[in-house]
């Protein structure tokens, strides 16, 4: 855990940080941007008692003035790493996540939260089920990587050097763009085994939800580039005929087009009709194929289609 001991699980007293929209997780090393004075306050106070600090999620990222209610119970012991007062009155903090503790008790005695917090101690045992979700969720990691072009490679590299079950799931759960419910999920299950089931199914689903992102822009593209390879087509044969002097052409399709809509045809007619056409705005108009395609139009254009004969 980066050289820090692991707190054993006996009440501790800490200023406490409530968060918005950001869930920190053990082995976690995040920067965090803090305006708020009570937090800039509470801050202030972990520095000048050993940099340990407790970091928990606001349930409501919109609360400007939270209340202990308002807070989600496991949060994050943590330790200033870095701290920067900007020229703004913000303040930039760089901080670890050590442990997972829960909140026992937030009180307001001066001009920041405290908090009576009992640290977690991680699990060191594990039964081999665990190291079957382990390679589950290592697995299925690697395809989410492999699918989202937003996290880089990189990353597979440093979760294959993690041994510890526990911290794995951790790393992984950082990394995943999860709502804040859904993080502070997996951050609330202690046990092991049931924190890699969690985050196996999240997983599941987020690769569910990539593949039928891919399916539909591999669709969109195949549109498109067919889109693209008939307006070239169209403008090839637009200069071809505009070379051999048959800019006419167009004018006689545009004919055509008027015949076949004051035929009157069926339905199924008149989309024949309409393919037909659209193959010979293709073609060469000296072609042979061409002759043909036009003398079938003619001949669909001038069938009685809304003619009726009376039957004696």
């Amino acid at each position: 855990m980066s050289g820090h001991p692991i707190l054993p699980a006996d009440p501790i007293t800490l200023p406490l940080l409530p968060l918005r929209d950001v869930v920190v997780f053990p082995h976690m090393v995040i920067p965090l941007f803090v305006g708020r004075p009570k937090s800039i306050k509470a801050l202030e106070a972990a520095m000048e008692a050993g940099r340990q600090i407790m970091l928990v999620a606001q349930k409501a990222a919109g609360k400007d003035e939270p209340k202990p209610e308002d807070m989600f119970e496991v949060g994050c012991v943590s330790s200033i790493l870095q701290m920067l007062k900007l020229p703004d009155g913000t303040v930039k903090v760089l901080v670890e996540g050590l442990q997972r503790a829960t909140t026992q008790s937030i009180t307001e005695p001066g001009e920041h939260f405290v908090a009576e917090v009992t640290p977690i101690p991680p699990e060191t045992e594990h039964a081999p089920e665990v190291e079957a979700l382990r390679r589950a969720v290592t697995q299925q990691f690697d395809q989410y990587v492999k699918l989202n072009k937003k996290i880089p490679p990189e990353i597979l590299t440093s979760i294959g050097g993690i041994d510890d079950p526990g911290r794995l799931a951790d790393t992984i759960a950082a990394h995943l763009p999860l709502k804040l419910d859904a993080k502070q999920a997996v951050l609330d299950l202690a046990d092991v085994a049931k924190r890699l089931e969690k985050l196996l199914d999240l997983l599941e689903h987020e690769v569910d939800i990539l593949q039928v992102e891919k399916r539909i822009r591999g669709r969109v593209k195949r549109q498109m580039e067919k889109s693209q390879r008939e307006y070239y087509l169209n403008e090839q044969v637009k200069a071809i005929q505009k070379e051999l002097g048959d800019g006419e052409d167009g004018a006689d399709m545009e004919e055509l087009e008027k015949k076949i809509l004051a035929a009157k045809m069926p339905k199924e007619a008149r989309k024949k009709a309409d393919a037909e056409l659209k193959k010979l705005k293709l073609m060469s108009p000296m072609s042979a194929e061409a002759t043909v395609v036009r003398n079938y139009i003619d001949t669909l254009v001038n069938l009685p289609w809304s003619k009726k004969t009376k039957i004696k």
